[in-house]
């Protein structure tokens, strides 16, 4: 009598892992939205940023940040293509975090390697398990999976 069924659990495992995906979805990706948005409303600091720290060809980083962070940060919130937006953000995080945040003698530089670090460790959770059932990715495996 008060035991729950064995379907039961499942289920209710099933939507506690459908919301957690969804909503760690939905906590990682503004951080690359507002991101590249400030990148667009702030560019001349940011290519000035960019050129100081060495990178060659300033402008088509920032742009191609802008598109990274904007593009990738939608389709993680959505779950479009999220295994690869997931592998390509990590990456990204990692990259920025390197060429953009190694002064560890600089307290707040330190912080931001390691925030950078997590939201890739994150990502690469993103990659290795994909978006969920709440998503664009799960609404076609569910349409492939009607079709077969």
């Amino acid at each position: 009598m008060g035991t729950v069924s064995t379907a039961s659990n499942r289920d209710m495992a099933a939507n506690y892992t459908a919301l957690a995906a969804l909503v760690g979805r939905l906590l990682i990706s503004p951080i690359f939205i507002t991101s590249g948005i400030g990148k667009i409303t702030n560019s001349e600091s940011y290519l000035g940023y960019i050129a100081a720290s060495g990178l060659p060809f300033p402008v088509i980083a920032l742009v191609g940040a802008i598109v990274l962070e904007i593009g990738g940060g939608a389709a993680i919130a959505l779950g479009y293509q999220t295994r690869f937006v997931g592998l390509i953000l990590a990456l990204f995080s990692l990259l920025t975090a390197l060429v953009f945040h190694s002064d560890f003698s600089d307290q707040n530089q330190f912080l931001h390697f390691w925030k950078n670090a997590a939201m890739a460790g994150g990502l690469l959770q993103l990659a290795a398990f994909g978006a969920g059932v709440a998503s664009l990715d799960g609404r076609r495996s569910r349409q492939r999976w009607m079709v077969s």
